[in-house]
């Protein structure tokens, strides 16, 4: 089973820093980011990666990761050629290098829970679709999962709810098989002009085929100063 790190974007919330370095490349802790969600699927025991980023920020990563040897993976990169057009599209770029089931990871998720019994049951399950979801406390953020707890199924994800009727976000943790690429390419551009995640994940609940988890432990979108700030404290205080 393969993994896919996306890694592109502008990281605009994170200015000044992200006009001269990709955000998935600064210290958190005593590692850059990107090291993070690496570590993760190494213990998970995954170990062929692709990561997808940007035209411009491509060389930055070679030279910091290589081949992946010495982190104990082996390492593909492939670019994102339009930047802006959204996370399904960035995975979208992932077609050649999966097999029949993968992994995704947004690569400024960072997160404690040990992936492994998630990838084994998505392995071995019949599910098309899982994403694992995270209780936060001020849910108006993030793409929220409205679940039946009662059938263990999402019955919408409402991204940035004015007034949320759930506190389970929808982390950057996605399991998809191929049939994901067929979706990718019926979707159209929301109205910030991108191939949204969420409309994607939304297409699989209309088909009934999106299964989900929830994070039990630590978990944060480190996209902004604050949260940056909070990653840093965390992994330090880790260490």
């Amino acid at each position: 089973m393969e993994a896919v790190i996306l890694a592109g974007g502008s990281g605009t919330r994170l200015k000044p820093f992200t006009k001269i370095i990709n955000k998935h490349l600064l210290p958190v802790g005593s590692n850059p980011m990107v090291y993070w969600p690496i570590k993760k699927l190494v213990q998970a025991g995954i170990n062929e990666i692709l990561i997808v980023t940007n035209q411009e920020d491509i060389e930055s990563f070679r030279k910091l990761l290589g081949s992946g040897e010495e982190l104990g993976v082996q390492l593909s990169y492939t670019i994102q050629e339009q930047k802006g057009r959204g996370i399904a599209d960035a995975l979208n770029c992932a077609k050649d290098f999966v097999g029949e089931k993968f992994v995704v990871l947004l690569g400024d998720n960072l997160f404690d829970d040990d992936l492994s019994p998630f990838i084994k049951d998505f392995k071995k399950g019949n599910d098309k679709a899982k994403v694992l979801l995270k209780e936060v406390s001020d849910p108006k953020r993030y793409g929220i999962a409205i679940i039946d707890e009662n059938n263990h199924t999402i019955k919408s994800i409402i991204e940035k709810p004015i007034n949320p009727d759930s506190r389970y976000c929808v982390t950057g943790i996605y399991f998809y098989d191929r049939h994901v690429f067929q979706l990718i390419d019926s979707l159209h551009p929301s109205n910030r002009g991108e191939f949204e995640i969420t409309d994607l994940n939304n297409l699989y609940i209309q088909r009934n085929e999106l299964n989900y988890n929830i994070l039990k432990g630590w978990w944060l979108d480190a996209g902004t100063h604050d949260a940056l700030f909070q990653a840093n404290k965390h992994f330090f205080e880790g260490e």
